[in-house]
């Protein structure tokens, strides 16, 4: 019998990850399709929605019944995993199966954020937020993009006062790019705006167009540098992922 979760597109599926989502044991699924073009993006195969997919939900499903006492829960990453209709149903199944329910987004889906926290079907968010305003469409290749992640992480913060998922925002560094120029003034912006656990992550060459230089000369010094001054700002929870 098809469930409608058997229509998501699934790229690939780690059986056990333990970076997905801290302090926790997951299975983490990549779903296809992005509507957005980040030139670091280390998932570039991920970003056409048109390719097919490579893991039937029935291979998740088959996992998580192996794998119950065993993973904490599953993430639900991409891509970017709130572009597919199905992902409703699929986070709802993981639930019902006695998981947790990870999210990865880039915030381009604002309201389909919403109605997943309010349908009490996510635990925690992962968001992206890759630059000020102003650069964001330098960022992602793609117009009107800074209001709908900026919009996503309102979201999360209005849950959050009313009992909602946990979440982290982060954002992805790249030497002599705006994301660099921009990352403190961001952090401060998401700070101020409610947020109290973030990640600086630097961005990694393996499974982008490799047109951009991530080892620098002194990159590695300017980013600690960095995160000391996003640390500074004061966090629940401050995480600095170098490359």
């Amino acid at each position: 019998m098809t469930c409608p979760a058997d229509a998501l597109v699934i790229a690939g599926l780690v059986p056990m990850s333990t970076v997905d989502w801290p302090d926790h044991l997951t299975a983490t699924v990549f779903l296809q399709g992005c509507p957005w073009n980040c030139f670091y993006c280390h998932n570039q195969a991920l970003i056409p929605a048109r390719t097919p997919g490579q893991v039937a939900w029935e291979e998740v499903r088959a996992l998580l019944r192996r794998r119950r006492g065993l993973l904490d829960g599953v993430v639900l990453t991409g891509g970017e995993a709130l572009r597919q209709d199905a992902l409703a149903d699929a986070a709802r199944e993981v639930i019902d199966m006695g998981f947790q329910v990870g999210l990865h987004t880039a915030g381009p889906y604002p309201r389909r954020l919403w109605d997943m926290i309010a349908s009490g079907l996510v635990d925690w968010v992962g968001l992206d937020i890759k630059a000020l305003p102003e650069h964001y469409g330098q960022v992602v290749g793609r117009a009107n993009a800074a209001a709908k992640a900026w919009e996503s992480l309102e979201v999360l913060i209005e849950a959050a006062g009313r009992g909602g998922p946990d979440f982290e925002v982060r954002t992805t560094v790249v030497p002599g790019d705006v994301t660099a120029d921009d990352a403190v003034e961001v952090a401060r912006r998401v700070h101020a705006a409610g947020a109290r656990v973030y990640a600086l992550q630097q961005a990694r060459s393996e499974g982008t167009s490799g047109e951009f230089d991530v080892v620098a000369p002194g990159w590695d010094g300017m980013c600690e540098r960095m995160a000391e001054r996003i640390e500074a700002l004061g966090w629940d929870r401050f995480t600095y992922r170098p490359a």
